[in-house]
């Protein structure tokens, strides 16, 4: 009886004992760091093992291969015996065992007490010397499978009351939670170290205010940018200070705007260095509620934004520039875009005579210097060509040539055309306009038909020649040019002068090179050339293959006195290339002259008679059409729109 007492207050001290271990073992993994776990775990089944007079205890852990293997994570295990494998697969060697795993049994086995069906499982605890066993599957909170833990031993047989297994499923229970919390602390500091790699890689610092009290919590890479102390702590204020004062109360305003709001924050401010340098930053931010009573928190991540400003600057200078050049190719390209500018130098002058050659020489001689070029000639001479071609000799052939067409410019108009306007400089000016001699600046203006220009211009234009300078319209501010004027003129500007139609001083300052373009009559020689090239450009135009000018038409054109020179000529040929549909020139009608040259039964007339009698005599010839490529306006080169302003002028109407 005695001996019986003395048994039963063994095993209720060995009880005790146990249900302390358990206790302390509990009360170790609260709040246990996660690199401590493992050590915990292995230590805890050594003391299980030590108090129960177990052989061995083993986790095995679901492996992240494919297919899964069950690892050997902690082990607790004599020396003697077979060395345990680093994984196995459990469906392989346990098949029995595995099975009630899976569905979540705890198993109290006997090696000897085995089913048949379990022969597999027998055969591979024999190989491992194992007599008994409890294993226990682990999961947490009811989830899936994640491994097993067993108590064995190795020598004898030992039976495993249903306390001691429940007891054993707390302790089973307890590591697999350890580890639950071990796996998401690891992989959460792993996303926190992917985050801080991908954070310090992009120049971004990360932070956390908590609203109430201000308290910052900071990356390494935030001290960085901000140049805080390393280890100090840190406070609203701190960031507050670094801002630059012109930035710091506008970011206060956002930042607490944020935080009351719980809008996002995203702001680029300056914060001033110790050095003084500015350093150009963005903070983006986000109001955080934590749970269990904490504080609520603004969380975000700063990043220097300076050489992104400095891009952005030097962009916006571009930019400028660009939108400047872009202005002045504009108003160059407004006046440029519809002339033909495919005849340039003297190499596409036809003729080879003695007073074409003449014309060449003095506008070789002239072409290098800036002086003043007054052409003189006959209209269809060619003043436009002459002017093209000294100016792509000169020194500013890549700078524009600017062409007005003075006798084309309704007079209200010809001062805001030549020196631009302000807006609103008079009604319809809804916008400003560089004017040409501004557009032509370090070019060449070319002003024909200077004759036609207003008396009341001619003294502003007159500055212009002598000092460069000008008003826009409705402006007062002077307007400096450098600008070579080459003029021309079918008018005798001397008479004009005479006249008082033209000033004195104005003729002399344009008169510094005159040039006299010879009358196609006058230089009868260089038809047959101008007729065989004026056929050539319009038939390769046309796609049509002309060879010959036949012997008569080219007697006809030689006896003929030319009125219009060559322009008449280049539209008779254009005319006779139209209707040629063999490889002999064939022309169209005959060639009449308006007004004989040399006829003196006749009255001169003054030139808006003789305008009015030319256009009138196109009309006629094209049917009273003014568009298209045979059209009144295409043979005069005149605009369509300008031509009807003249044909208005003229008083030109036509016959019903």
């Amino acid at each position: 009886m005695a001996q019986s007492e003395t048994d039963l207050r063994q095993e209720l001290e060995a009880r005790l004992q146990f249900e302390t271990l358990l206790s302390e073992i509990s009360t170790r993994f609260i709040n246990l760091p996660a690199e401590e776990i493992d050590g915990e775990i292995e230590d805890a089944q050594r003391r299980i093992c030590e108090c129960l007079g177990l052989d061995l205890s083993a986790l095995w852990q679901w492996s992240a291969e494919t297919p899964p293997l069950l690892a050997l994570t902690h082990l607790h295990s004599p020396p003697e015996g077979p060395t345990r494998p680093d994984r196995i697969d459990a469906q392989e060697v346990f098949p029995w065992q595995f099975q009630r795993m899976l569905r979540g049994e705890t198993l109290a086995i006997s090696s000897q007490d085995l089913p048949p069906e379990a022969a597999r499982d027998q055969e591979t605890r024999s190989h491992y010397g194992v007599k008994s066993s409890v294993v226990i599957p682990l999961s947490t909170g009811g989830g899936p499978f994640i491994g097993v833990l067993t108590f064995d031993t190795l020598h004898a047989e030992r039976d495993w009351p249903e306390p001691l297994v429940k007891q054993l499923n707390l302790v089973a229970q307890v590591f697999a939670n350890a580890l639950s919390r071990k796996c998401a602390d690891l992989e959460l500091r792993e996303k926190e170290a992917r985050l801080r790699l991908t954070m310090d890689a992009a120049g971004a610092g990360l932070w956390s205010m908590e609203i109430d009290t201000g308290r910052v919590w900071v990356t390494p890479k935030t001290r960085e940018l901000f140049h805080f102390v390393a280890d100090e702590a840190l406070t609203y204020d701190h960031f507050l200070e670094a801002i630059h004062p012109a930035d710091r109360e506008a970011v206060d305003r956002a930042v607490q705007h944020a935080a009351q709001s719980g809008e996002d924050l995203r702001y680029e401010y300056r914060i001033l260095l110790p050095d003084q340098t500015i350093r150009w930053m963005v903070s983006s931010g986000q109001r955080y509620r934590r749970s269990a009573g904490g504080p609520d928190c603004l969380m975000g991540v700063s990043l220097d934004i300076s050489a992104l400003k400095r891009m952005e600057g030097e962009i916006q200078a571009r930019l400028k520039e660009i939108e400047g050049l872009k202005r002045r190719l504009e108003n160059e390209n407004l006046y440029l875009r519809e002339e033909l500018r495919i005849e340039q130098g003297f190499e596409k002058i036809v003729g080879v005579s003695k007073a074409l050659q003449s014309v060449i020489l003095s506008a070789r001689q002239v072409a290098s210097t800036d002086a003043t070029v007054l052409l003189q000639g006959e209209t269809g001479t060619g003043k436009g060509m002459m002017a093209n071609a000294i100016h792509q000799l000169s020194a500013r052939k890549d700078r524009p040539l600017v062409t007005v067409n003075c006798s084309a410019l309704p007079q209200n108009l010809i001062e805001s055309e030549l020196f631009g306007r302000e807006k609103g400089a008079f009604t319809g000016a809804h916008a400003r306009q560089a004017g040409r001699f501004e557009v032509a600046d370090g070019g060449t203006i070319f002003l024909d038909e200077i004759g036609e220009m207003p008396l009341e211009l001619q003294s502003k234009l007159l500055r212009v020649l002598q000092e460069g300078e000008f008003e826009r319209l409705g402006s007062a501010r002077t307007v400096t040019v450098d600008v070579r004027v080459i003029a021309a003129t079918s008018r005798d500007l001397k008479e004009e002068v005479r006249e008082r139609r033209f000033r004195k001083d104005l003729f002399y300052r344009l008169n510094v090179f005159p040039i006299s373009i010879p009358p196609l009559r006058q230089r009868t020689e260089d038809i047959p050339l101008l007729a065989q090239y004026f056929t050539e450009k319009y038939a390769r135009r046309m796609g049509k293959q002309i060879e010959s000018i036949p012997r008569a038409t080219m007697q006809t054109f030689l006896k003929y006195d030319w009125p219009g020179n060559v322009r008449e000529l280049e539209h008779v040929i254009e005319r006779g290339v139209i209707i040629t549909s063999g490889r002999s020139f064939a022309m169209a009608g005959r060639l009449s002259s308006a007004v004989p040259i040399d006829s003196r039964d006749e009255p001169l007339k003054d030139l808006a008679a003789a305008e009015r009698e030319h256009i009138l005599r196109v009309l006629h010839e094209t049917g009273w059409r003014i568009e298209g490529m045979s059209g009144a306006a295409a043979i005069l080169k005149l605009h369509p729109s300008t031509l009807r302003f003249r044909i208005k002028k003229l008083g030109i109407r036509r016959p019903e």
